[in-house]
């Protein structure tokens, strides 16, 4: 018996020791290996996860990459500071309502409201206030008046504000959408994507390498330890977030958009490009949209200037070039225009008509007669070929294959191709060539193809994808990558250098002797074409008013596409006006920049 006893406490004690060797081995794997390892579903480690479980957190900045203009003003970011509150009971509210009722004035609020917000708060937030998009930024005064009230429930913390909270013609930047950048931190840090603009294209470059986040420790009953301090958690990668540089000028783009306001223009968009490469200088979209603020289904957040309207007259060009081209008219030619082409319904914009005109008079007064006769010379192919050549039917915006391992990268966020002729139309009928060629009927032209078409001509026909990204940088400011200008020579059918001339010659006479001639006395010397498509609205006859040109005419430094749409018939073409003011703004800018600092705009 004393045998069998004496066993059994020996096996008891083998089997003890392995338990113990089997727990220990367990332990230096947790310890060794295991805390290193990401819980699955999430960033974090094993240890990471538990100290969140103890700890309440704020993301003060989602490490996203920033976007600047070609001068390296920032576009997208910037160092505020805001208020955060931390979960309270009511009896706190009680016992401190002089504080509160100070609180709530120096937040902007009534202590009401402060109350009722504060009181129902289960995790710590940052105060935004009453129907306001983004959290409050306080001053330096806000923050010290806070700070004398000594409550511990509110902390005071820097806060990254993306876009800012403003109305904004930038559409082309576009915005994020996803869990918000201030959402409490459970387990796992916010998903923030790009939902349009650039945003959106370059969505997978700049998402970043993690986000800053401050951690407070709290108790089990979800309250702060006040005698532990925070810790913040930040990446460390010195190469991110990555800073995209685009061609946008901050301080044009800025101006322009004052100049459409103060002007009362209501919807449209304006494009300048630097005639030297066609880079995006300004783009202006109206109504303006708020990126901390998006409203779906207003559309604000479009960008009109790369969407597809009736181009009216400015499309002549088209229509002009493709018979310059061919040889079908001189500028011997004469017509008669009596105000009506006796045919096709089409009548001249000019009542009574333009009496005997010339073909490059013809083009100056937009003479709708003069080019109602050209265009049943030419064939669909002939004008198709001229639209082509200059841009438009097709998307113009810069792209590139096998772009940081992007298999095709196009920043220009839903750029429409537009139409000459639609899928459904008989293009060899003469009816459907006549209003196709003077802009009506099936034409759809966006701004930016519209600007592009102008420094296409003042390139002697060589056609250049415009670009809005230039380059793409580490956080330490080493070029990443560089968008390499894209030129195409003309092809057969495009536009000759001679044909090209003629048309920019014919762009001066509409400013000096016809259709554009309100523009004779701006800063510089302008050249142009204008236009007036009729449109039909929710049952209703409106107007969509173009002016397209460069100036000044001496040196070609910018094309500029004005549209405005929806406007009344009849009405003044308020797209030249703010041509003028916009081509009036570039030469105060440049004239400041050479007085200034001696040095132009950047290459």
């Amino acid at each position: 018996m004393r045998l069998v006893r004496n066993r059994r406490i020996k096996y008891g004690w083998i089997i003890l020791t392995v338990l113990l060797m089997i727990v220990t081995v367990r332990l230096a794997w947790v310890q060794l290996v295991m805390k290193h390892q990401r819980v699955p579903g999430s960033r974090h480690t094993m240890v990471e996860a538990s100290l969140i479980q103890r700890e309440r957190g704020i993301v003060l900045d989602s490490g996203r990459g920033h976007f600047t203009d070609r001068h390296g003003q920032a576009l997208t970011g910037g160092l505020t500071w805001a208020a955060v509150l931390f979960p309270v009971t009511e009896k706190e509210l009680n016992d401190s309502k002089t504080q509160i009722d100070r609180l709530a004035k120096i937040l902007r609020t009534d202590a009401k409201h402060l109350k009722q917000v504060w009181g129902k708060q289960r995790e710590p937030q940052l105060w935004h206030g009453k129907n306001a998009a983004i959290p409050l930024t306080l001053s330096k005064d806000q923050i010290l008046q806070i700070q004398e009230l000594h409550l511990p429930k509110v902390k005071i913390l820097p806060y990254e504000q993306r876009y800012g909270n403003r109305q904004s013609g930038m559409q082309w930047l576009g915005f994020v959408s996803g869990q918000r950048k201030e959402s409490l931190f459970y387990q796992d840090e916010p998903e923030i994507t790009g939902t349009s603009g650039l945003e959106k294209t370059l969505d997978a470059l700049i998402r970043g390498d993690g986000s800053t986040i401050v951690y407070y420790p709290v108790n089990s009953g979800n309250e702060v330890i006040q005698d532990l301090k925070p810790m913040v958690k930040a990446p460390s990668n010195p190469y991110y977030p990555l800073r995209v540089v685009t061609t946008v000028d901050a301080k044009i783009q800025q101006g322009i958009e004052q100049l459409t306001e103060t002007a009362g223009m209501k919807e449209g968009a304006v494009v300048v490009l630097d005639t030297r490469n066609a880079d995006i200088v300004a783009m202006v979209s109206r109504p303006f949209y708020n990126p901390e603020s998006i409203q779906p289904e207003d559309g604000a957040w479009e960008n009109r200037g790369i969407k597809a309207k009736a181009p009216g007259s400015i499309f002549k060009l088209v229509t002009a070039a493709a018979v310059l081209e061919h040889g079908l008219s001189t500028e011997d030619e004469v017509f008669h225009c009596d105000g009506e082409y006796g045919k096709f319904g089409l009548s001249c914009w000019k009542e009574g008509g333009h009496g005997t005109i010339g073909l490059r008079e013809g083009f100056a007064e937009s003479c709708n007669v003069v080019f109602a006769a050209l265009s049943e010379r030419l064939t669909a192919s002939q004008m198709q070929s001229a639209a082509a050549a200059l841009g438009f039917g097709q998307t113009v915006g810069w792209e590139a294959r096998d772009f940081l391992g992007l298999p095709t990268l196009r920043p220009l966020d839903l750029e429409q191709k537009g139409t000459v002729f639609s899928d459904k139309a008989d293009a060899g009928d003469a009816g459907v060539r006549v209003q196709t060629g003077i802009g009506q009927r099936d034409a759809a032209v966006t701004p930016l193809q519209a600007a592009n078409a102008v420094v296409t001509l003042l390139h002697g026909g060589v056609k250049t994808r415009p670009r809005i990204l230039k380059q793409i940088h580490y956080a330490n400011g080493q070029l990443l990558k560089e968008a390499n200008l894209l030129a195409e020579r003309p092809a057969k059918g495009g536009i000759s250098r001679r044909t090209s001339s003629i048309l920019l010659e014919w762009m001066e006479d509409v400013v000096q002797d016809g259709t554009g001639s309100s523009l004779k006395d701006r800063k510089w010397k302008l050249a142009g074409k204008s236009g007036t498509a009729q449109v039909t609205i929710k049952g209703r006859p409106r107007n969509n008013q173009w002016f397209i040109g460069y100036g000044p005419v001496e040196q070609p430094r910018y094309a500029i596409a004005v549209l405005v749409e929806n406007r009344s018939p009849n009405s003044r073409n308020q797209a030249t006006d703010i041509f003028g003011q916009v081509a009036d703004l570039l030469a105060s800018l440049e004239s400041g920049s050479k007085s200034g600092s001696g040095s132009s705009s950047e290459s």
